[in-house]
């Protein structure tokens, strides 16, 4: 049974569908990125909903359009990039922390915050896992202009083998694009996918 509680692990059997928005494809303007997050909302199945915008200078107008869309289509987690200062001003569910902010963990998990942070190592997912993140994306899985060498399925599947449990789990970012790609991630037993483009069409 999923919930919705800040903080806590799905407890589900749901290979998630992890949503990340973007400022240059969804648009950056709040009645813009309303409409094209209503049409993705319609023509995917979305499990998690991260708000990031790192180009506008003030996000708060936008990062509340995308957590009114996301409630309005009852995403079971909506999360912002990066800020839990307004993670927790606006009332998001949680945050997902970049590879810079480690240090920052425990601040979110101490409010109570559904927390994932970026990792592109084993040694960044140990350290995610032990500082008590609640999951990880990891990248990049597929080729992807100017994200280094893609990790690959299974190497995927490794770190999966390792290092996922019932109260951490690893998503699979980067490059993912069709829908033959979830399913190749799928079969690595990683608990979900997470992408940009792939909720635009």
């Amino acid at each position: 049974m999923n919930t919705n509680k800040k903080g806590k692990a799905f407890k589900s059997s749901l290979f998630y569908s992890y949503f990340i928005t973007d400022p240059a494809v969804y648009g950056d303007t709040p009645s813009i990125l309303e409409k094209t997050l209503e049409k993705s909302f319609l023509n995917h199945p979305v499990d998690i909903v991260c708000f990031r915008d790192k180009e506008t200078k003030d996000i708060k107008p936008l990062a509340e359009s995308c957590l009114k869309t996301a409630k309005k289509h009852n995403i079971k987690k909506i999360l912002i990039n990066g800020n839990i200062k307004l993670a927790l001003e606006l009332g998001f569910d949680g945050v997902h922390l970049t590879s810079g902010q480690f240090n920052e963990i425990s601040t979110a998990k101490e409010n109570n915050l559904f927390t994932i942070i970026s990792t592109h190592s084993e040694d960044e997912i140990k350290k995610a896992r032990s500082l008590g993140a609640n999951a990880v994306t990891y990248s990049p899985i597929f080729y992807k202009e100017n994200k280094g060498k893609p990790k690959g399925c299974e190497k995927l599947k490794e770190m999966v083998s390792k290092y996922q449990n019932e109260k951490f789990f690893i998503i699979a970012l980067g490059g993912i694009i069709t829908q033959e790609q979830t399913e190749k991630v799928r079969q690595t037993d990683a608990k979900g996918f997470a992408s940009i483009r792939y909720f635009k069409s």
